[in-house]
């Protein structure tokens, strides 16, 4: 077994490496169960770790109901968030960092007070949170085309490759985050909008999920985590020279720019 994880391993980091795209690894392994890929996920993370990044909180994915149909999974998926990943906003993402990177906008949680499951509700999440910000993912799926199962969107860490964090910091409990909009624009050209309710009905119900689900595994969310609770809009390709912003309610705005 920890020859066939580490040789999946080897392969989503050397895509990472050399920035070249690769074949589905359910495409080379059919029966990829979802329990391997997260063994994958927790070997790459080991990895990183020991060579010197750190972890600093956690993402998920595939929020939307409708993404879960489609992927015939019943819950998101979860994956990790690093140091390194963060991206300063309004600088420029090289192109050659990436395969084909695209971003998304999230709500983003500080949490203050660890939060250990099972048995956490969204009021728990809300409780635990030092504040909230706007934020956009950096998604670079390592598969060609951008196109995977769940099992392979796990096993690459649900796609991140980058983080970018707005600079107002509220506090979640004198917001309703349910109805909390945005408005996202490439090159001041509207592209699409949304609530908070995209997630799950509500961001801090991810939260939630994510704490049962890392408490299922023994593991808990450490006071100072980052949570990107998940896609509120469909990804949006980041071109050279496109420039990509979320304007949020009450959190302000944050940008990403194609170099």
């Amino acid at each position: 077994m920890n020859e066939f994880i580490d040789e999946c391993a080897d392969a989503l980091d050397r895509a990472v490496s050399e920035r070249m795209a690769i074949t589905r690894l359910t495409d080379k392994y059919g029966d990829l169960t979802i329990e391997q890929a997260y063994q994958i996920q927790d070997e790459r993370t080991r990895r990183r770790v020991a060579a010197g990044d750190r972890l600093i909180g956690a993402k998920l994915g595939l929020t939307a109901r409708a993404k879960q149909v489609q992927m015939n999974v019943s819950e998101p998926v979860y994956g990790r968030l690093f140091a390194s990943d963060i991206h300063p906003s309004e600088d420029a993402v090289p192109a050659d960092r990436f395969i084909h990177p695209r971003v998304e906008p999230e709500i983003v949680f500080l949490l203050g007070e660890e939060l250990a499951g099972p048995g956490i509700h969204a009021a728990d999440a809300l409780a635990a949170t030092h504040s909230v910000c706007c934020g956009l993912e950096i998604l670079d799926s390592r598969f060609s085309d951008f196109s995977f199962t769940a099992a392979d969107v796990i096993a690459d860490n649900a796609s991140e490759a980058g983080i970018v964090l707005g600079s107002r910091m509220l506090d979640p409990r004198e917001l309703d985050l349910r109805l909390l909009g945005l408005i996202l624009d490439t090159d001041g050209e509207f592209a699409a909008s949304a609530t908070g309710a995209a997630t799950v009905g509500h961001p801090a119900e991810a939260v939630a999920m994510l704490a049962n689900w890392l408490g299922g595994r023994g593991e808990v969310l450490d006071a100072g985590s980052l949570i990107f609770t998940g896609g509120l809009t469909a990804a949006v390709p980041v071109l050279p020279g496109r420039s990509v912003t979320a304007t949020f309610a009450h959190l302000g705005s944050v940008t990403v720019r194609g170099a």
